[in-house]
């Protein structure tokens, strides 16, 4: 639909020899002191304009924006396109296929359900690094890929040729976010002669990573994805803007991490919080662009919906080095420049807020043991290793005490202000843990570290070639170059090679019982190992490659050596893992590993030198060389100059075109497999990957009128920082778990299992999952003998059924309430549903029977996807919580108000009681009027379909 165009902005560009339609943002009043990114939002609501869901109140509303205050306009965007990885992708394309079905059975035409956005799907979460430190692990590991997802696989090819605009990156090509960032980005979009602002929407949080170039996007949820490739805007509130200006330079011896996990960190205390972020000032001509993309790529870490920088000279060379057209590169620059959309280091937008860095006073840091927002200074990781050691061992004995370390300053280490108290401390008796120094104020951090003792409790390793060595808390297990973070950086991954080799030749060698694991973004970074002539050091480090894809830091990690894992496990050793990624929740990377940290690529291979997170990296050697003599790592850290030589001599844009020329067509596995064929898709009674779903069941062609909630029990009673990776299934699946129950009643092997991610097309699995992460800590107790506490759950997915007293799984207790029609609740913490933007974590709460979540507070993407899967998102009163308010877990509630929505508002507030007497209003976390609409039609994909009959 053509836009209404009240401001009269449809103008032409012309641009060598072509021609575009554009729509002019300088058309609207107050629009040049607007920030880059509302400008971006701003012309996209000039052209899709239709007098109904976008009018010229919300035109002018964003144009006059005022940045102090707070947000309440609604506006609907419209990405310009969606981006999936496999993992969230899968159950995108089963609701579409089963939406198709659904219209079919209420008398539509089901080839009408089609994605009306282009949509670019890349299967790149499905590789596990099995195999590891050998030639072939990159074959053998693929091989097993295809072997345990060919079910999912051959659904995905039937979705790429059943649904228009819809296109899939085959396995063994590139992490998600990298490959959009080298090939799928436009920046600068052309359609039906309309150009316009690249804008996307993906299905992983990490989305922001493509804000490097000055894209628009962000993470939903699947569940929004799937509206957004069927035309529905997404709904939104004017953010507020954080301006953050840089200036100065790097000093040597840093890297994009450092100043990443620097700014995560500044951003973190300063909370922007579904804010918008946009980089600016003189410093940003400083940031390479794959600087700038490891930046928008934490945004999930610190929490801002976007972390933007806007187009320039910088931008431009990026796209012609990863080989895009000039005829494209000369309409980005040409339409930046006219629409006021390219960066002026002098200029100063207005902002809700600023904030500014010297990029001078970045040093080399780590993240961790749990969260990217504790930044630890490389000079003090030893001591604040020490210090957070104590919370994950039993009974420490304190030998080898220190004093607090010396930071760069020369005054005591510091950790995290920032205090959001984990609902999954580490597995160790109540009765023995100790407060986390990184909860502690920073007053007192130094009174932590100086207590800090080393626990130690060697033990001796052999393995089946007859390495022996000895294993003690906080050996290095896993050294891993991973995730989309760090390995789209050039000037991060050849200082890791450099580093490398300059370690080979000094005859250095990683210790033996450190997993070493290289999973590269895309192909073009072994092209550049491979023409620099580094490769051959990498792997002599045991670096060889293990796959393209996200592989430790999203729990692909594989298994340890048995022997490893045995000795971890039967000594109850805490053991570390070091990643260059940009997630370590606990029981995220590796079940045998409790302590986790984010680490530049070259920090990673020093961590895997060195196999102990107990060495202080600038005073004491990483080992002896081949002429005994000690090796630190300022020994063979590389300079700045030098990774530019290598750089420039080893990366040229023939190898982006090369890599990319056939990019959707996929190896001779991906075109062998068999295709089945049909508008709607044939699901086999038999499969255990790929379900149909039961969300269109029963529906009717109306919405049935909103009820109130009564006589409902809590299903699980949470604490802070409830994660998505808590809530949704993720890693591997346990025999002994419902999950693992399932499979082997259908007749698949345990060593078939594969993870929870390869299943999410599976209902069955997933629902089965939800809540079951090891690390989940379920605050309700068995009813008491001699106490009227009781005593507590154990870690993982377990729950009280109220119904019978009696401690069980969270899946089985939900069946047991489902069957005897009682309503479920989940009563949580601050900061509910944080991480990635996982469907499953709303779709699974939703299966196990919960209609309503009571929490402090939510993240973003998650309180959307309880909406959009028909959960009642409600928040505590300011300045309560269950605590406060009495509330054990154990009483019946009745929630009364929500009918108010049968009358077309939302109630701001609805009436909580319990049987035993507390009562108090719920503030009704449905922020918006298409929310609401999405909650009394049950959810986004019913609202949807229902939107489509009547079209």
């Amino acid at each position: 639909m053509a836009s209404l165009d009240s401001f009269g902005a449809r103008s032409q560009l012309g641009v060598g020899d072509a021609s575009y339609e554009i729509y002019k943002i300088s058309q609207v009043e107050g629009s040049a002191r607007l920030p880059y990114s509302l400008k971006i939002l701003l012309e996209n609501l000039l052209r899709t304009e239709d007098g109904a869901n976008i009018t010229a109140d919300h035109i002018r509303a964003l144009g006059s924006w005022d940045p102090t205050a707070e947000p309440s306009v609604e506006i609907q965007f419209t990405p310009a396109r969606v981006l999936m990885q496999d993992f969230t992708g899968v159950p995108c394309v089963v609701d579409l296929a089963t939406m198709r079905e659904a219209v079919r059975e209420l008398g539509g035409d089901a080839t009408k359900v089609n994605p009306l956005a282009p949509a670019e799907l890349v299967i790149d979460h499905s590789v596990i690094a099995d195999l590891f430190g050998r030639a072939d692990a990159f074959v053998r590991n693929v091989d097993l890929e295809y072997q345990r997802n060919q079910e999912r696989y051959q659904f995905l090819r039937w979705g790429q040729t059943a649904f228009n605009e819809f296109k899939v990156v085959p396995p063994g090509t590139g992490i998600v976010h990298q490959v959009n960032i080298e090939y799928l980005a436009r920046t600068i979009m052309t359609r039906n002669g309309v150009a316009y602002p690249d804008t996307v929407v993906g299905t992983d949080s990490h989305t922001t990573m493509v804000n490097g170039l000055g894209v628009v996007g962000w993470g939903v949820g699947g569940i929004e994805a799937e509206a957004a490739m069927l035309g529905q805007p997404v709904s939104m509130l004017i953010p507020k803007v954080v301006g953050f200006k840089l200036h100065g330079e790097m000093p040597e011896g840093t890297t994009a991490t450092d100043l990443v996990l620097t700014i995560t960190e500044m951003l973190r205390q300063h909370g922007v919080v579904g804010k918008f972020v946009e980089f600016y000032g003189p410093g940003v001509s400083a940031v390479p662009l794959a600087n700038r993309a490891t930046i928008g790529n934490m945004s999930p870490e610190y929490g801002s919906t976007v972390a933007i920088f806007p187009i320039d000279d910088e931008t431009v060379r990026y796209l012609r080095l990863t080989g895009r057209p000039e005829e494209q590169l000369a309409l980005v620059e040409a339409y930046a420049k006219e629409q006021g959309l390219w960066h002026d280091p002098a200029a100063e937008p207005e902002y809700s807020e600023r904030l500014e860095l010297d990029l001078s006073t970045v040093e080399p840091s780590l993240a961790g043991p749990k969260r990217p927002q504790d930044r630890v200074p490389l000079l003090s990781a030893k001591t604040l290793f020490r210090a957070a050691l104590k919370d994950y061992v039993k009974a420490p004995v304190p030998v080898n005490v220190e004093s607090a370390g010396n930071g760069v300053d020369g005054k005591a280490d510091e950790a995290s202000a920032e205090s959001f108290p984990a609902s999954d401390p580490p597995a160790v008796h109540a009765e023995q843990r100790t407060e986390d120094p990184a909860d502690k104020p920073r007053d007192l951090i130094s009174a932590a570290v100086g207590a800090a003792g080393r626990a130690t409790n060697p033990v001796t390793v052999t393995l089946d070639d007859g390495t022996r060595f000895e294993l003690d808390h906080g050996a290095v297990v896993i050294a891993a170059i991973t995730s989309c973070t760090n390995t789209s950086n050039p000037q991060v991954m050849l200082g890791a090679a450099l580093l490398a080799k300059k370690a080979v030749d000094r005859g250095l060698a990683r210790k033996p019982w450190v997993k070493t694991t290289l999973a590269p973004g895309s192909k073009v970074v072994m092209d550049y190992y491979e023409r620099a002539g580094l490769t051959p050091y990498l792997e002599k480090l045991g670096f060889n490659l293990v796959g393209y894809g996200c592989t430790t830091c999203i729990g692909n990690s594989g298994p340890l050596l048995e022997p490893i894992s045995a000795a971890i496990n039967d000594n109850d050793l805490t053991a570390v893992s070091v990643l260059s990624g940009n997630r370590n929740f606990e029981g995220r990377i590796n079940p045998d590993v409790k302590m986790n940290y984010l680490a530049s690529p070259p920090l990673v291979v020093a961590y895997a030198l060195a196999g102990t997170m107990d060495i202080d990296l600038a005073n004491e050697p990483l080992g002896n060389g081949a002429d005994g003599q000690p090796v630190y790592l300022r020994d063979i850290w590389p300079t700045a100059l030098e990774v530019e030589e290598v750089m420039a001599t080893a990366i040229a844009s023939e190898m982006f075109a090369r890599d990319y020329a056939d990019v959707f067509a996929g190896d001779e596995r991906w075109q062998s497999l068999p295709t089945p064929t049909g508008d709607t898709f044939d699901w086999a009674a038999d499969s255990t990957y790929v379900r149909k779903p039961p969300y269109f069941e029963g529906m009717p062609a109306e919405p049935a009128p909103v009820s109130d909630i009564a006589g409902a029990r809590v299903l699980a009673k949470l604490g802070d920082s409830v994660t998505t990776d808590h809530i949704s299934p993720a890693g591997s699946i346990k025999a002994d778990s419902p999950a693992g129950k399932y499979l082997s009643e259908h007749g698949v092997d345990r060593r078939d299992f594969n993870s929870y991610g390869s299943r999410r097309g599976n209902h069955e699995v997933m629902v089965r999952g939800t809540f079951a992460n090891i690390r989940l800590r379920n605050q309700l107790r068995l009813p008491g003998t001699g106490s009227a506490a009781g005593a507590a759950l154990p870690e993982g997915g377990f729950t009280v059924n109220h119904l019978t007293g009696e401690q069980t799984t969270i899946y089985d207790a939900s069946v047991a309430y489902q069957e005897a029609g009682v309503p479920l609740v989940i009563l949580a913490g601050k900061e509910y549903g944080s991480g990635s933007s996982r469907d499953w974590a709303a779709k699974g709460t939703m299966l196990l029977g919960v209609r309503a979540v009571i929490a402090e507070s939510y993240e973003r993407i998650h309180r959307s996807n309880l909406i959009g899967m028909g959960v009642l998102p409600l928040q505590f009163p300011t300045g309560e919580n269950a605590e406060s308010l009495g509330l054990t877990g154990t009483e019946t509630f009745t929630i009364s108000g929500i009918e108010a929505l049968n009358a077309g508002t939302t109630p701001r507030s609805v009436t909580v009681s319990t049987d035993t007497g507390v009562t108090f209003d719920a503030v009704v976390r449905i922020d918006t009027p298409g929310e609401a609409d999405y909650y009394r039609h049950g959810g986004i994909l019913r609202y949807v379909l229902r939107r489509m009959l009547a079209s």
